[in-house]
């Protein structure tokens, strides 16, 4: 028989779901995270939630393992991991709280402190280079080889043009009206957003498009024999696609479609753009995420001030 915390467990992750509209992943990982702390507090009542067992199961996190990378351990686990268990409890906490359920207050938990993100760029010049490395690949003749590289320049001119996340550019049809600058995406959480389409873009995924002689739904697909033609290209593949040109533009710095997001985001705010109009391109649900860019344009004010600032 489940307890009254297994109980108010569930009907929290149906309210996660139903009401707050948050994905399946985002419920499946509040399960794992609550139910990893009530696994190790040993506790079945919502009053049972206390400081001290909260206290508890930080030093508990703090001293776990971190995950293996080629054999090795890599140290103990890492605090953003720590504070995804500690913002399940919480958000669990002020749905007990909403409920008038007595426990502990929400507010009593402080997230771990966290480094500051340091982003991954690349220059305006290396990224030019990346965006034409595919014109210069040596074609085959070969259909598939032409078809392979038109698809390969739509891919990063598309990234580049709308900074859209990895998982949405693949999941993008073939549907796409190229008549329009804009269309609508699917992001994180189920949220739609509107993303822009360059000149360039538009003309490179109309260029690919006229080549392909095949019906399939996807708008990028496999052309490799021994994974399957016509298949949508996974994540891992454009992963592979990004790497190969950006090895080819001879840019040393480790290259991900993740980072041509960064170029995106801060091409847009060292040109003028406004933090909060950025914040919806890149459809993040808080302006923190999107605030870490502005430290990239610092550099730029600091320019400024010294041309212009009379000492």
């Amino acid at each position: 028989m489940a307890t009254e915390l297994e109980q108010l467990k569930r009907e929290f992750l149906e309210h996660v779901e139903i009401e707050k509209g948050n994905s399946l992943k985002t419920v499946n990982n509040y399960d794992h995270y609550i139910s990893r702390f009530f696994d190790f507090a040993k506790i079945d009542k919502p009053k049972d939630i206390t400081d001290d067992k909260i206290r508890e199961f930080r030093l508990h996190l703090n001293r776990q393992p971190g995950v293996k990378i080629r054999g090795q351990q890599s140290g103990t686990l890492k605090k953003n991991t720590q504070n995804y268990h500690l913002i399940a409890i919480r958000s669990f906490l002020k749905y007990l709280m909403k409920r008038e359920i007595t426990s502990l207050p929400p507010d009593r938990i402080d997230l771990a402190k966290i480094k500051e993100r340091s982003l991954d760029l690349i220059s305006v010049d290396e990224l030019n280079r990346l965006l034409k490395a595919p014109l210069i690949e040596n074609i085959s003749g070969k259909k598939n080889d032409t078809l392979k590289i038109l698809r390969d320049k739509a891919i990063l001119e598309l990234f580049f043009s709308t900074g859209l996340r990895l998982s949405e550019l693949c999941s993008l049809n073939r549907d796409l009206d190229l008549s329009k600058d804009e269309f609508s995406v699917r992001g994180k959480g189920e949220k739609v957003r509107v993303v822009f389409l360059s000149d360039t873009a538009k003309d490179a995924i109309r260029q690919y498009l006229k080549n392909r002689k095949d019906l399939d739904e996807p708008l990028f697909i496999q052309y490799s024999s021994n994974i399957g033609k016509g298949n949508r290209l996974t994540q891992r593949s454009i992963e592979r696609i990004v790497k190969f040109y950006a090895v080819k533009a001879g840019i040393s710095k480790k290259v991900t479609p993740h980072v041509i997001r960064h170029s995106f985001a801060t091409d847009l705010l060292s040109n003028g753009a406004d933090i909060r109009s950025v914040q919806m391109m890149l459809g993040h649900a808080n302006i923190a995420t999107t605030q870490i860019y502005t430290h990239i344009t610092d550099k730029q004010l600091r320019d400024v001030h010294k041309k212009f600032h009379s000492n």
